[in-house]
Order: structure tokens, then C-alpha cells, then sequence
């Protein structure tokens, strides 16, 4: 259910788009990876790039490593010079953000807080899953059921919000979208998930949607499993223009929806997708695309719609590919992979498969693509990156680059650098194009 908790300021609604985290133009700034994905719209896509490293080893081309306290899944971002990652540490009950120096790797600051009540988790999942975002002023974190709070760049807490337990046998990953005078978190999954806008200055909630509960008599998908591990998001929404306006869109259990970011009030929702979503929706050509986990349903819509727009929907794939990482989108088309290292080229417009092929090495992956140019990036979960070329003819492999240490994060770029979190260390990789 939606609620419009406080009326927001008419400053607030004249406020130009341009001051939100990267903008809504779908590009960071060439020295800032400032969000999961690196921008409001979660297009993994950078432009202002035009050096990225494309080989590299465990020592070759390594600017820096440093190691961390304990492994975990959640993605760095960037900005200027300091590099911002999510870490809890069990032994201590914590979970925190820690802030290194970008040019030695130096840590700055690790502030958090202590969590000691039970909270469900899968062993790969570990706490802190969710990656950080910022404004250039203040980074803003989800802690799961431990709350979201907000930093500055000193380390300073400036507020902190708790949103209630989470309780989902696989945890949480959900990071904070950055929109003009809003953080907006999707607290969940599980019983009671809710998705948010808070005020960025004092963590207010500004507007709550409650998301509805699923219930098994809705099954359509021919979906099978049992527990309530098959039903959850763990999707991250993202913020795309279109038509003259803002949506909000985000993959719920058996719904795509787009809500108004300003005051949450819902704009369109299509159905067809499973109980379960890991990866976040992706848009192209004034199309949405939000594929379900587990084999689950893939389903494609047209932005700018009203209401239910189920039967207007470009396509639905049932039992389809979908995996864990989000793909990225290049000229009308999609790349993304399944969890088992096969990647896949898909037509938006039609949702046919073009080719598909496993890709080199040890392939299975967590994480998300990025794309620089007709160069598509994606890291294994043993380390390696593969880069190959986005083209809809045929798989092209043109690198591959490993570090050697296990890792479910997506790697980030700035600057002509690399950096890859694993379960042991921060990495830089910096050097020149091959």
C-alpha cells in the first residue's frame, strides 16, 4: 500500500535533475563511480572511459591490494579520491563502511555500528551485501535489518534510520538509489518488505510503498520449489526519463512496477514475472527488461504506460535465463549471463535469443556487467575477467585477466581504473589499454 508521509517542498519539485547522484544522463563522471552500477538509471554503461586496462594479473598491473577484515559481496564505489565498501565483520557484531585513499589504498576511516540480534542469511551471502552511494557530500548504506544510515566524508554519522528486522532465509542485497533530495532503499525481502524514500538530510521517511504479500494462489509460471527462499526481490530499482518524466521501476515478486520517485505513488505495474528476482531491471530504447531468477520468467515493457499494462508488454519467456548479475544494454541489445558463466546476446524489441555461449575459464559468476564502448566486462566468482565484444553476430572473447581470489562483487572503473572486491582484498588495476 502507498503512503505519502510528509508533502515535500516546493524546492524540492523545482529541483534540476543534475544534482542527483550522476545525474539521469545514464553516465558517472569520469572520476566518480558513485552508486551500484554507477548511476540512478543502473546501466553499468560508461562513455568517459577510454583507456580501461584489458590485461592484468595478481602482479601485473596492480596499482594497490589491501586486504579486508572478512569476505563479503557487496560492490565499491568511487568518488574523487576515496573509495567507499560495505563490511561487516561477525566476530565483532559489525556492520560498516570503510573509506580508503584511491591513490595507495590507505584506509581512512571504518565507521558502522554493532547488530547483535539473529538475522537469517545464506553462508555465500554474507552481511553488508549491499553496495554504498553518494552524493560528492554524504555516502548513504544499507545495513539490512540493522538499518540505513548516512555518512559524511569524514566518517561523521549524520543520521540513521531503523526500518525494522529483515527475515529471509537468503538475506539481503538491496543498495540505496540517490534522487534529487531522496534516498530511496527497498527494505526487503520477506514479511513486511517496504520500499522507501527517505530525506537525504535527516533520514525522514518522505514515502513508504508496502509491498504486497504473495500469495500461492496467484501461481501462474508453473514455477516449482517450496520454502520461502523462492520468493523474494533482491533487485535494486533504478531511475530512468521518459516521456517528459521520472520512473522508478523495480522487479517485485511476479510484477514489474514504476512509481513516481518524488512521492512514490504508483505510475504502471505489468505482471508475468516468478516469485523470484535477483537482478535489477535494465532499459534501452524506452524498454524495460526484468529477468527472473531460478529459471524464472523474463518479461519486456515499454516505459511511460498507466496503470496495468500486462497486455501491452512487448514479450514474456517463461522458465527463461536469467541469473543473478544485470546485464547491460547496447544498441537493442541485451548481454547478460546466467550464475553458470553462460552468456547470453537477446533482441530487446523481439526477446529472442541471438546467440549464447559459456564463457572461457572458470565462468560462474555473482556479478554484473559493465559496458565501455562495444566492450563488455564480467567478473567470475573465481576471479576472472572476461572481456568480450558486444555484438549481436557471434561471442568474441578478447581478454581474459584473473587475480585469483574468490569474489561474488562486479567490478567498478574510474579514471582508466579498475577496482574488484573479493573475499580478501580491495583491488586496484590500473594500466594502459592493450
Amino acid at each position: 500500500m502507498f503512503q505519502q508521509k510528509t508533502s515535500l517542498p516546493a524546492s524540492l519539485v523545482a529541483a534540476s535533475l543534475l544534482i542527483s547522484c550522476g545525474g539521469l544522463s545514464g553516465l558517472p563522471a569520469k572520476d566518480s563511480w558513485p552508486a551500484w552500477r554507477g548511476d540512478v538509471s543502473g546501466s553499468g554503461v560508461v562513455t568517459a572511459e577510454t583507456s580501461l586496462p584489458l590485461d592484468w594479473g595478481a602482479e601485473k598491473n596492480v596499482k594497490w591490494r589491501v586486504p579486508l577484515p572478512e569476505r563479503g559481496n557487496s560492490t565499491p564505489i568511487v568518488h574523487g579520491g576515496k573509495v567507499f565498501v560495505t563490511q561487516a565483520i561477525d566476530s565483532e557484531k559489525f556492520r560498516g563502511l570503510m573509506c580508503f585513499d584511491r591513490a595507495n589504498g590507505k584506509l581512512l576511516w571504518k565507521k558502522g555500528m554493532t547488530y547483535s540480534k539473529p538475522e537469517r542469511t545464506h553462508r555465500t551471502n554474507p552481511y553488508c551485501s549491499a553496495s554504498p552511494a553518494t552524493d560528492g557530500e554524504h555516502v548513504y548504506v544499507s545495513f539490512g535489518s540493522a538499518g540505513v544510515a548516512c555518512y559524511d566524508f569524514s566518517g561523521e554519522q549524520q543520521w540513521h534510520r531503523n526500518l525494522g528486522a529483515i527475515d529471509h532465509e537468503w538475506g539481503n542485497s538491496t543498495s540505496p538509489v540517490l534522487y534529487k533530495d531522496l534516498c530511496i532503499q527497498y527494505h526487503g525481502p520477506g514479511k513486511g518488505a517496504h520500499l522507501v524514500g527517505l530525506d537525504k538530510k535527516t533520514g525522514k521517511t518522505v514515502w513508504k510503498f508496502e509491498e504486497p504479500a504473495w500469495k500461492p494462489g496467484k501461481r501462474t509460471d508453473g514455477f516449482r520449489g517450496s520454502g520461502d527462499g523462492v520468493i523474494g526481490s533482491f533487485s535494486t530499482p533504478i531511475i530512468v526519463r521518459t516521456g517528459g518524466r521520472d520512473e522508478l521501476i523495480m522487479s517485485f515478486p511476479m510484477e514489474l512496477k514504476a512509481f513516481d520517485p518524488q512521492t512514490g505513488k504508483e505510475l504502471w505495474h505489468c505482471e508475468g514475472l516468478n516469485p523470484l528476482v535477483y537482478t535489477s531491471p535494465v532499459f534501452g530504447d524506452g524498454t524495460v527488461v526484468a529477468l527472473g531468477g531460478y529459471h524464472g520468467n523474463s518479461i519486456a515493457v515499454k516505459t511511460g504506460g498507466e496503470g496495468n499494462v500486462t497486455d501491452r508488454r512487448l514479450w514474456q519467456e517463461v522458465r527463461h535465463n536469467g541469473g543473478i548479475g544485470s546485464g547491460v544494454v547496447k544498441d537493442g541489445h541485451l548481454y547478460y549471463h546466467n550464475s553458470s558463466g553462460i552468456v547470453y546476446c537477446l533482441a530487446i524489441e523481439s526477446g529472442k535469443t541471438l546467440w549464447e555461449e559459456r564463457l572461457p575459464g572458470r565462468g560462474k559468476s555473482w556479478g554484473s556487467f559493465i559496458l565501455s564502448g562495444d566492450r563488455v566486462y564480467t567478473l567470475s566468482q573465481s576471479g576472472e575477467t572476461v572481456v568480450f565484444k558486444a555484438t549481436p553476430q557471434k561471442f568474441e572473447s578478447i581478454t581474459r585477466s584473473t587475480i585469483g581470489e574468490t569474489t561474488n562483487s562486479s567490478l567498478i572503473v574510474s579514471e582508466g581504473e579498475i577496482f574488484i572486491r573479493t573475499h580478501e582484498a580491495l583491488w586496484c588495476i590500473a594500466g594502459k589499454e592493450s
